[in-house]
């Protein structure tokens, strides 16, 4: 696979270059907080305050200021007339709004010194050095105006904020927009581009816009989910990375993870999804990504299907005899089950879950796993799966499954079957057919193997 070219590094403002994610928020909750006051008196409701934390990084951190506002009022049920951008501060729309935050922004800047990450400073030094465009994009109307407050506007070949995605008619982030015409304005594709940010919404808008590498800074935000949302690595401050590591990804880092489709974190309403998305097969046999501890439960649903292995059943459907032909759901060989000490066997998911990752190497068929898990006992687990189907022996497939121990040293029992108890139960709408295609014949064990033996 041919090399792509690293040429440019776009950054976010806020949290990334300057330290204003905490004027931001302290005008947000200014502003919010007297509104709420005023409307909640006015309407006999309770007020409940804005979170500067929790609701300023769930409704308005990364957006533009105007839809930050709809998306926090939206959260709360309250509805105001839009306005327009010349509303005075004192009127009840949204654009009122937004420009009384920006006034009690814009006075805190110019009252006080902006704080500003160094070490951002250092790495856009060193990558200036090495003939590397550097940009800025930004959801701030402000972004400009900081930036020449605080004497850094020289660094950059091209900034893109607020007043530009206005002017351009830009989406705000998660759409990738501003970063893709940063990349534009240096002469750029966004696949030579580096995107840095410390934003959900941030690396959201890297993924979309097929950036070369999307670098997430958690600050504010746990490094898990901004690798769960698109981030290709994390780092806690950018004195973590330089341009050689930068440089080394373009090298090897994109076309080794290429091959790789990756899932941080277990959302049970997408876990179907991720299951159909790393099925394995070799032609012969295909088993579905589902995880080895888990069985038919509405989250997850196991299924094996051999080519060629149909079977039509009779079923009655408003009173009347119907034929369906359908792919089998063969007998699950995935399930292992352990258990610490005397306690009972039970899912890791119905744990706390700690941390957890599933991959899938497209290029080596394999699916590997890892997660760590807290007994309700307090005794932490980590384990370790991979999992691939043979392509030279079309009958064969493997599973390694690791358990380790982290904070405990108890014995630890394990045991495996083959599950022929599976339905065909997982399309809704075929639900009111016959699901059941298998009939037991016989099964047994021998020196170091299970065997089980079905029919349709």
């Amino acid at each position: 696979m041919e090399t792509t070219q690293f040429c440019g590094v776009i950054f976010d403002l806020d949290g990334v270059i300057t330290q204003t994610q905490k004027i931001h928020s302290a005008a947000w909750e200014k502003m919010f907080n007297d509104f709420l006051k005023t409307y909640c008196y006015e309407n006999n409701l309770t007020f409940e305050a804005f979170d500067r934390r929790n609701d300023y990084l769930l409704y308005v951190d990364g957006k533009p200021r105007i839809e930050g506002i709809r998306s926090f009022l939206k959260s709360r049920s309250i509805e105001l007339p839009e306005g327009n951008e010349q509303d005075d501060i004192d009127q009840k729309t949204i654009w009122g709004l937004g420009n009384k935050k920006n006034q009690d922004f814009r006075h805190i800047i110019q009252t006080q010194s902006v704080e500003i990450y160094q070490s951002t400073i250092s790495l856009i030094e060193e990558l200036k050095k090495k003939r590397i465009k550097v940009g800025v994009a930004s959801s701030s109307k402000n972004c400009h105006f900081i930036l020449e407050q605080s004497k850094l506007l020289h660094y950059f070949e091209t900034v893109v904020d607020g007043e530009v995605s206005q002017k351009l008619h830009l989406k705000g982030k998660p759409e990738p927009d501003i970063f893709a015409k940063a990349a534009e304005n240096m002469g750029l594709f966004p696949h030579q581009c580096v995107i840095v940010e410390d934003a959900i919404s941030g690396v959201k808008a890297g993924l979309a816009g097929n950036f070369g590498m999307v670098l997430g800074v958690a600050r504010s935000v746990d490094g898990r989910e901004l690798l769960a949302n698109g981030a290709d690595t994390v780092v806690s401050d950018l004195s973590e990375i330089n341009y050689q590591d930068m440089h080394h990804w373009f090298e090897k880092g994109i076309n080794y993870y290429s091959w790789r489709l990756k899932y941080y974190g277990f959302h049970p309403a997408e876990e179907k999804l991720r299951e159909t998305l790393f099925t394995t097969g070799n032609g012969y046999f295909g088993t579905r990504g589902c995880i080895e501890t888990e069985k038919d439960d509405g989250i997850h649903y196991p299924g094996c299907y051999i080519a060629g292995v149909y079977n039509k059943t009779p079923s009655m459907v408003h009173h009347k005899k119907i034929f369906n032909n359908d792919l089998v759901n063969c007998p699950n060989w995935l399930p292992i089950e352990f258990k610490i000490g005397k306690s009972d066997y039970i899912s890791p998911f119905q744990m706390e879950i700690l941390s957890y990752k599933q991959i899938l190497n497209m290029k080596k068929g394999l699916i590997e796993r890892s997660g760590i898990f807290k007994h309700k006992t307090g005794k932490i687990t980590r384990i370790k799966i991979k999992r691939f189907s043979s392509m030279e022996n079309p009958h064969l497939a493997a599973i390694r499954f690791e358990i380790i121990p982290l904070n405990y040293a108890d014995p630890i029992t394990v045991r495996t079957y083959l599950d022929g108890s599976v339905i065909n139960n997982g399309v809704e709408r075929y639900r009111q057919l016959n699901q059941k295609h298998l009939k037991f014949i016989s099964s047994g064990k021998e020196k170091d193997y299970v065997y089980l033996c079905m029919q349709t």
